[in-house]
């Protein structure tokens, strides 16, 4: 279990995060500076989030706009990276683009023409990941298999948005091995996709891999990885939307 949210812990929950991170990267023959690390502080203060900073961490990852916003709002004397992993509603892309520089959840044309067009009138360039539904959850987000190639060419055709790469929520495993073949499959179909002729700076980045699974991820090829709990605590219960 995860340790209860101690301010005073965070520091050292995340030089252990990035120890396991590099001796993950070194199994599978990689530098550990080729993974990003997001601290993911969906539910969790400000406060915390100030604490992982002044600790050395720079990105963070929210799952809503409206928390993410008033959290942006809060520590913009700190030069953070702000990306957005949970699922964007097109009426919010506006609201995103404005200080999200990673959109990582894309998985709809209509969500990426609505981000596109917020951030060319904003006069900024965004990356974006396109969310991939391997197993077809109906309780999960992400664009199927199918619908990929045509993701594609649209992120493609952007005029204010760069596609990096692809992102995976697997199903919950019970153990993290469970997960490897999910993140080995995202893994696959990404260099069969770069095969076929799109440019493979547009699909370098992989974000995969969570608290309890991130080493398999790296070990399979994850650049991003989207760690939580094992960084702040056991998360409080989230609010109303």
């Amino acid at each position: 279990m995860s340790p209860i949210p101690d301010e005073t812990a965070i520091p050292h929950n995340l030089a252990a995060v990035r120890a396991r991170i590099a001796a993950a990267a070194a199994r599978a023959h990689r530098a550990a500076s080729e993974v990003v690390l997001v601290a993911v502080s969906k539910t969790f203060g400000p406060d915390l989030v100030r604490t992982a900073a002044l600790a050395g961490q720079r990105v963070f990852g929210e799952n809503r706009v409206q928390e993410a916003e008033s959290k942006f709002a809060m520590l913009a004397d700190l030069d953070l990276e702000w990306h957005l992993i949970g699922h964007l509603q097109s009426n919010k892309a506006k609201k995103a683009a404005g200080f999200c520089s990673w959109i990582e959840s894309v998985d709809s044309v209509g969500v990426l023409k609505k981000l596109d067009e917020a951030a060319g009138d904003l006069g900024v360039r965004r990356s974006v990941l396109i969310q991939v539904d391997l197993a077809r959850e109906a309780s999960k987000y992400g664009a199927d298999t199918s619908e990929l190639r045509s993701l594609i060419d649209a992120a493609l055709g952007c005029r204010a948005l760069d596609l990096r790469g692809l992102m995976l929520v697997p199903p919950i495993a019970e153990q993290e091995e469970d997960s490897r073949p999910w993140f080995r499959q995202l893994r696959e179909l990404r260099d069969t996709i770069v095969a076929s002729g799109i440019p493979k700076a547009s699909l370098g980045e992989l974000s995969m891999g969570m608290s309890h699974d991130f080493e398999v991820a790296i070990e399979e090829g994850a650049t991003i990885v989207r760690v939580g709990s094992a960084i702040f605590g056991t998360r409080p219960p989230a609010g109303p939307a």
